[in-house]
């Protein structure tokens, strides 16, 4: 009789391990993750399993999946929209290989005419954004991940409330775990007030739902035929006056038919937090500018990583030069083979980042990888304090993208993501400009700097390192 059970007891173990190696083949993006959990599926047996099922299933990504599921059968035909198989008219030649990244990843065509504005600080942005919203007659959507107490959120949350009084369609989302930043939360209140306001899938225990790490880090404001992205928060730390510790950050206000996609991403957004998907109202085509631009919304629930590839199709396509500005660099393996190729080929590849972080263990986990770029001819920078929030991309003269990703796993695995494509010189140059300056402010790293690293520090990096995927 025990002779049976041992059996049947045996077999169910070593089927278990065979379920775990099963999944972990069909699931895991890379062959060496895969490799090393069948490994210690088939190793250590129950155990194996057991430690996957712990550590090995992503269930961000699981629980990411399932919501998209349900939420499919609500989207309305605009979510997914047709491939466009070429542009609506001539593209010029030097970005013929760029423009097509971004088409086919995010089937949606440059839209033509833009204006594009950079506002440094919260000393810029918030007073453009608070006279659009005071001048707004018909809508004002606005999107946040973090929105702490205090002078900035007291005034925007006077201007949503004389919006929202004066008939306009005022609308206010903000992150779950965002929101937890601040003890205070005077834009609560605003819901009594006409503002229709929204939490993107807040924590709770019941019913439960604890996915603090599905998050929507997307910043924009839509006000009519004006609108505004980037990656600053509302919070006075982005003010500058009369402070040492304030936080470094540039906002962009955006004019012309990319309104439209901005528009479009907010309605996406709200639709998905309150089963409510508003009509996409008829597209302008007033031109204001020179740029053409298009909206890339990236995040996780689906087998398509639209920034992550766009940034290394775009880096590959690079012939001239590379500049990076991102507070979080703890970039993917393709993006480091990316980068690596672009200096290897002679590209002139720039990276800026922060000589103060606010998030130290991803600071020294950036000097674990910065030797293979060195070695490959990219060049590194840190810029000076105050911490620098800034996440910026120029290439070739022409093309930049700005938005609120970062370059490290949260970003480009686990965080909704926006950011913005475009494609003019005028634009690239003011914001190569503003990277030059940090350069110029700043201190190169070479690889002489890291040897200098005691060993103790270099196994602090390491360490840090080795949980970069989830930091």
């Amino acid at each position: 009789m025990w002779d049976i059970v041992e059996y049947f007891a045996i077999l169910a173990v070593h089927a278990l391990s065979w379920v775990a190696v099963g999944h972990a083949l069909l699931t895991k993006h890379d062959p060496r993750a895969a490799l090393g959990w069948t490994v210690t599926a088939l190793l250590l047996p129950l155990v194996g399993p057991l430690l996957y099922a712990s550590f090995g299933i992503s269930r961000a990504e699981s629980r990411a999946t399932r919501i998209m599921q349900r939420q499919a059968p609500l989207e309305p035909d605009y979510a997914h929209p047709p491939l466009p198989r070429k542009p609506p008219g001539p593209v010029p030649e030097n970005i013929v290989s760029m423009e097509r990244i971004g088409r086919v990843l995010t089937a949606q065509h440059l839209s033509v005419g833009d204006a594009i504005t950079p506002l440094h600080n919260g000393d810029e942005a918030y007073p453009a954004m608070l006279q659009a919203i005071n001048a707004a007659q018909d809508q004002v959507y606005l999107s946040t991940y973090i929105f702490n107490a205090g002078a900035s959120a007291t005034a925007f949350c006077e201007a949503l409330a004389a919006a929202a009084a004066r008939g306009v369609d005022v609308r206010l989302l903000v992150d779950g775990v965002g929101q937890l930043y601040s003890l205070r939360r005077p834009w609560k209140k605003l819901a009594r007030q006409g503002v229709r306001v929204a939490v993107f899938l807040p924590p709770r225990l019941l019913p439960p739902n604890l996915s603090i790490n599905l998050r929507n880090h997307r910043k924009l404001l839509v006000c009519d035929q004006t609108g505004f992205t980037g990656g600053m928060n509302i919070a006075d730390e982005n003010l500058t006056s009369g402070k040492r510790g304030y936080v470094q950050d540039v906002h962009f206000c955006c004019q012309g038919p990319i309104v439209d996609q901005l528009r479009r991403a907010f309605l996406l957004d709200w639709g998905f937090c309150t089963g409510q998907y508003s009509p996409l109202p008829p597209p302008s085509t007033k031109a204001r500018g020179n740029s053409r631009c298009r909206i890339i919304m990236d995040g996780p629930g689906s087998d398509d990583d639209p920034l992550s590839d766009i940034f290394c199709g775009v880096i590959n396509a690079a012939r001239h030069s590379v500049r990076v500005m991102t507070p979080y660099f703890l970039p993917s393996h393709g993006l480091v083979a990316a980068l690596r190729s672009a200096g290897q080929r002679g590209v002139d590849v720039r990276i800026v980042l922060p000589a103060k972080n606010n998030l130290f263990y991803v600071h020294w986990a950036t000097f674990r990888l910065l030797p293979t770029l060195l070695e490959a001819g990219v060049r590194v920078w840190y810029q000076p304090p105050p911490f620098a929030h800034t996440k910026l991309l120029a290439v070739d003269g022409y093309y930049s993208q700005i938005g609120s990703s970062n370059w490290d796993a949260r970003s480009l695995r686990l965080n909704f993501e926006l950011n913005m494509e475009i494609f003019d010189a005028k634009a690239h140059d003011a914001i190569a400009a503003h990277i030059d300056a940090a350069i110029n402010r700043g201190t190169e790293c070479t690889t002489h700097d890291l040897r200098r690293f005691s060993l103790p520090k270099r196994l602090r990096n390491a360490a840090c390192w080795i949980f970069s995927p989830y930091l």
